[in-house]
């Protein structure tokens, strides 16, 4: 209360401004600028007690009021400063709230600011946050008033005022809770329009006063409110997304109804838990403690029995990682039903941000839920299959996270019943992306215990190894993720996986066989050779020593049905050429196989690949099929049931292909000496036969191999054929000496070279001298030949055939000699026969 001397003071100061008040009213203004500092200089300047100043300000009040409506801004600016110290000064501001919070409403809170300078408008907001600062409750009355300014200056153009505006509504908010709440739902929707402002601290200022607001109204605006903070969880700004996180926590833990909202404000926050800033994260976890423990104590009643026999931690947490508190983790559990459904929602929606948010807010869900997992998991499923297939990593590695924590905590008998139909039939959950179960389940098998796991493997490997899995498509993602269940059950259950071996093989063998890109063939072998270790094998042949004999019987079940387009004619490749020297082992059922795949009804395109793998196991036969030794005893079958029938001519390009192949099979096989000569013998008959009608061929190579195999027949069948035989091969081979290729040519000569030393005690030279003449004289004529390759080649086959009937052929050079053709190559051939 002012004293007499306070009294007298004030009215001696006023009496002193009389002047200067009145030249207020001057139309310069100068004048009345330097009024208003003669006011401010004899007031506010002097050191007067703060009674004096109750009393100036009491009497000035009014005058300075008008200022406020100065034409002049400097006038007002002036003004606005004296007011404001004056507010600051005196011991009892509340008594000027008649007048001053009328006049800032007319000033600011019209539909148009009165006042147009923006500074202006930001010290009229100080000043109202000063004026809530000072006098808290004594503005109660003019909650209206109030309002009308906030809702005004919060979407004010300048974005000092927005700020310094949200900064007054949070006092104010504070200082009237009661007064407030009643009218505090008008300010919602301006905060709304200003919380996606493009200055980060105006959101940050927005997005704090809204939670005080909403925590100050009825609560009944949350909803609308929710969609805007959820935005701000994407904000670029670390400090927006930090306010919005305390926003949601105190709300958590104060909102008067708060319990009515927990399954929309839960979500929020915990999505904070996976923000990239590490003091965001800890802000929230810390939040989220307080909210969890919190309700603990609220229920505690209720949480009784679960407080006194907790349950002890999943061992997803022996290995590191806190588990959360019971309290959030019931919180969780009881509002799941009510969020998976809108999760289901976003981790579809078109911004990658709001899918990457939610794979991460679903991957903590499941680390609170634990077990209860279990009665939700058809639809965490369809969830996490649609997540798999989508184009964003990000979203994928999350899923694929929340996939492990399913294996951590469900029991595999629930899950396996769930998921292994749809790994089956991929097709009934997306059709778009048929890997999505088989990288679910890699996934839940990761994230499993091998002793729960155990039982279980018997089913594990069936499906896996069933042809609609293992077979189910060609793209290479399915097929990566195929290899990626085979590692998980490997890595997991290590040695346990040695009852399920030859399943597993099965699927390694069906991955290469479909495999387009050479990265899945050294995954698959990579696999492999894990496998091998798993079970203490030194390598794959031993283990494909083990399982030979079943997938043959695998293969053998359909081969009737095999077309160019099956895949097992390639599975039987993998297994053939993999197995190395273990395939000489199972030859009574590896050549069956190969002779129904192979006969001439079949599909030229199946038959070509047949003996394309044959080809090169007969190249290397000795670490392949003969490995044992004991191909010869299959060489009748080999060369009569397998080779010849497919040697046999038949119109157009596969049926050439097809016979090409089975020329460089019957080649590998004459070359090798696999068999004794007595046994080709029996079939030479035949061998020969085809082979001659091979020397006709389009096919360059065709008729290449042809002479070669003719070649090795002779070369191994040395002068054990018979004179009819003999004379009924070198005429073709002598045609093959005018071949159009050089290579024919040359291997022509090559064979009659070893014709003339396949000719032995059983070849009469005199009654066969006809043909032997005929065969000289065609020679000879070759000696002109303008390729000097070949000139080189007739002599030695001459040289080589001197030795049968030296005379004959000495007479028939002499003539050649004295017609002056190749008298070089003759005398050399003449010089030849008289040294023998």
């Amino acid at each position: 209360m002012a004293t007499a001397s306070d009294n007298r003071a004030a009215v001696d100061i006023l009496k002193s401004l009389a002047r200067h008040l009145n030249c207020l009213n001057e139309d310069n203004k100068n004048a009345r600028r330097r009024a208003l500092d003669a006011v401010k200089k004899e007031t506010i300047e002097q050191r007067l007690s703060s009674g004096a100043l109750q009393e100036l300000f009491d009497g000035l009040l009014k005058v300075l009021l008008k200022c406020l409506s100065d034409p002049a801004e400097a006038c007002r600016d002036s003004t606005i400063q004296i007011i404001t110290e004056f507010i600051r000064s005196v011991p009892k501001p509340e008594d000027s709230l008649p007048y001053l919070i009328p006049a800032l409403a007319q000033r600011l809170g019209g539909k148009e600011f009165l006042e147009p300078a923006e500074e202006l408008r930001l010290a009229l907001v100080e000043m109202l946050s000063l004026l809530v600062e000072v006098c808290g409750r004594q503005l109660a009355p003019y909650v209206d008033d109030m309002m009308k300014i906030l809702q005004r200056t919060i979407t004010d153009p300048f974005p000092e005022v927005k700020k310094e505006s949200c900064k007054c509504t949070i006092s104010f908010a504070q200082c009237v809770p009661d007064n407030f709440h009643l009218q505090a739902e008008s300010l919602l929707k301006p905060l709304l329009q200003t919380i996606s402002h493009q200055h980060s601290q105006v959101r940050v200022s927005a997005t704090q006063a809204t939670g005080a607001v909403i925590r100050t109204s009825a609560g009944k605006n949350v909803d609308d409110v929710l969609s805007h903070l959820a935005q701000r969880l994407f904000d670029d700004s670390p400090r927006v997304r930090t306010a919005v996180t305390v926003v949601l926590g105190d709300w958590l833990l104060h909102l008067p109804d708060r319990y009515s909202y927990f399954h929309k404000l839960i979500p929020l926050l915990l999505s904070s838990l996976s923000d990239e800033i590490p003091e965001i994260r800890s802000l929230a976890e810390d939040l989220w403690k307080q909210v969890g423990s919190q309700w603990e104590k609220e229920n505690e009643d209720d949480l009784k029995d679960k407080m006194d026999f907790l349950l002890p931690a999943p061992a997803l947490y022996t290995s590191g990682g806190e588990r959360p508190g019971l309290g959030c983790r019931e919180l969780v559990v009881r509002n799941l039903s009510k969020l998976l459904p809108a999760v289901g929602r976003d981790i579809g929606d078109w911004l990658v941000q709001t899918r990457v948010k939610t794979s991460q807010l679903l991957r903590v869900l499941l680390l609170h839920a634990e077990d209860h997992c279990t009665q939700h998991l058809q639809s965490l499923l369809t969830v996490l299959y649609h997540a798999c297939a989508d184009p964003e990593s990000d979203v994928r590695t999350q899923c694929l996270e929340s996939a492990k924590l399913l294996g951590a905590f469900v029991s595999p008998e629930v899950y396996l019943k769930l998921l292994l139909p749809h790994v089956e039939d991929s097709a009934s959950c997306s059709s778009a992306a048929p890997w999505a179960p088989l990288m679910v389940l890699g996934a839940v098998l990761r994230g499993s215990s091998r002793e729960v796991l155990r039982p279980h493997l018997l089913n594990i490997g069936n499906m896996l190894a069933h042809p609609e899995v293992c077979q189910g498509s060609q793209q290479a993602l399915y097929l990566d993720h195929l290899l990626v269940c085979v590692d998980a059950v490997l890595c997991v259950c290590q040695v346990d996986c040695g009852v399920i071996s030859l399943q597993l093989l099965k699927v390694l063998v069906s991955v290469q066989s479909l495999a387009s890109e050479q990265q899945q063939h050294s995954k698959a072998e990579e696999s492999l050779r894990s496998l091998c270790e798993a079970q203490g094998l030194s390598g794959a042949c031993e283990l494909y020593r083990q399982h030979m004999a079943d997938l043959l019987h695998w293969l053998s079940d359909s081969h009737h049905t095999w077309t160019s387009y099956s895949v097992q004619k390639t599975q039987l490749e993998i297994i053939a050429m993999q197995s190395g020297p273990v395939v000489g082992e199972f030859l009574p059922t590896l050549l069956p196989l190969l002779k129904s795949c192979v006969e001439p009804s079949r599909e030229p395109e199946m038959r070509l690949h047949i003996f394309t793998m044959l080809s090169k196991l007969l190249l290397d036969a000795s670490n392949t099929l003969d490995s044992q030794g004991k191909l010869s005893e299959y060489m009748e079958m080999v060369l009569q049931d397998l080779l010849l029938p497919n040697l046999v001519w038949c119109s157009g390009r596969s049926a050439a292909a097809v016979r090409t192949a089975a020329l460089s099979c019957l080649l590998a096989v004459l070359h090798g000496a696999a068999f004794p000569a007595e046994r080709v013998v029996s079939v030479e008959e035949t061998l020969s036969t085809q082979l001659i009608s091979a020397l006709e061929e389009d096919s360059k190579l065709a008729r290449l191999l042809a002479c070669r195999s003719l070649h090795s027949l002779l070369k191994l069948t040395t002068q054990q054929l018979s004179t009819d035989s003999l004379n009924k091969i070198y005429p073709e081979l002598l045609k093959r000496v005018d071949d159009s290729s050089e290579d024919v040519r040359l291997e022509a000569l090559k064979s009659l070279s070893t014709w003339f030393s396949s000719l032995g005690k059983n070849y009469d030279v005199h009654s066969c001298r006809p043909h032997l003449e005929f065969l000289f004289q065609q020679l000879l004529l070759y000696m002109d030949d303008p390729d000097t390759k070949v000139q080189d080649s007739v002599l030695e086959v001459l040289k080589v055939a001197s030795a049968v009937d030296g005379g004959l052929l000495q007479q028939q050079t002499e003539a050649v000699r004295e017609k002056q053709r190749s008298p070089e190559y003759c005398d050399k051939l003449l010089q030849h026969i008289h040294s023998l």
